[in-house]
């Protein structure tokens, strides 16, 4: 689940996962608009940015990490910029990883990698 308010980044990262191989592939434009999708159709990652309107992405992560259902989701918080606070908050959260925009596919499948180990 890619979770970003602009539609071009979006897009960039769905395009950037396709190519590492990833099928199912599904986004929205907002955290709480997610949350309910991820409720009710599970997902194994969750890419997100923090930077949103309404449920910013340090909120979406607290509500996913409470969940007893998706609480173990995968999640990597997508950032405009290396905020030490923000990647503090997040890590205390339980986020999986960070990537800071904008980024690199090599880099998108680097953060991937230490999740989830070598994509083939």
């Amino acid at each position: 689940m890619v979770v970003d308010d602009q539609g071009s980044m979006r897009a960039m990262i769905r395009h950037a996962l396709q190519d590492l191989g990833f099928r199912d592939i599904r986004d929205k434009a907002e955290a709480a608009e997610a949350l309910e999708a991820v409720r009710t159709d599970r997902v194994h990652l969750i890419l997100s940015d923090y930077n949103m309107p309404g449920m910013d992405g340090l909120e979406f992560l607290r509500a996913v990490r409470a969940d007893p259902v998706i609480g173990k989701t995968a999640f990597i918080m997508l950032t405009g910029a290396a905020d030490r606070t923000v990647v503090q908050e997040a890590a205390t959260l339980g986020v999986n990883n960070y990537v800071v925009k904008p980024f690199a596919p090599a880099a998108l499948k680097e953060k991937i990698e230490r999740v989830f180990g070598e994509l083939t």
